[in-house]
């Protein structure tokens, strides 16, 4: 639970619900992973593909989370999509940060995972069984330009959305002295 809103915070929704239907313009169908096709998508692919395991560590987990590969968000800008999500456990739902403070995309991320684990020799098999599920799936395979023209959109829609909060407290700021007695 979000305990100070911020202008940054309504544009971050912003963006991650373009995402969402970009996502589903790839899909054919919404996405929805709380009702709906989008829920049996979700359990099909917790339970059914990768067996009620974290598909970083492999480890059981009761409470396995919705981890988006290519990142939900307008850097990466991964899409709201089967092909895009899978099951991670809390303690792997803490994507590492680079040399210059930049998050590391997924395989980097399950790479030192598996090292941290001591298990290097299971990082080719676990990149391979997401890969197969990327591919199953049918993540769009962007080319350059549709990724550009989703990024350029993701970032004018956030900066739009700050900019219109903070026009939206000028605004009130006026009628409140316009109509307002104190």
């Amino acid at each position: 639970m979000t305990v100070y809103n911020t202008a940054a915070d309504s544009a971050n929704t912003s963006v991650r619900a373009f995402l969402t239907k970009v996502g589903e313009f790839y899909l054919g169908r919404s996405f929805n992973t709380s009702s709906g096709q989008g829920k049996s998508d979700w359990e099909r692919v917790k339970n059914k593909v990768f067996q009620k395991k974290c598909a970083y560590c492999d480890e059981d987990s009761a409470k396995l989370q919705i981890e988006h590969l290519i990142m939900f968000n307008r850097k990466e800008c991964g899409l709201h999509h089967p092909g895009n999500i899978v099951p991670i456990c809390s303690k792997c739902n803490k994507r590492i940060r680079g040399p210059k403070g930049e998050y590391v995309n997924w395989e980097e991320q399950l790479e030192r995972i598996c090292k941290d684990q001591g298990e290097e020799h299971k990082f080719e098999q676990r990149r391979n069984k997401i890969r197969k599920h990327i591919k199953i799936e049918k993540y769009p395979n962007l080319s350059k330009e549709e990724s550009h023209a989703i990024r350029v959109i993701a970032n004018s829609l956030y900066e739009n959305t700050k900019n219109e909060l903070e026009k939206s407290l000028d605004l009130y700021k006026q009628l409140d002295k316009a109509f307002v007695q104190r």
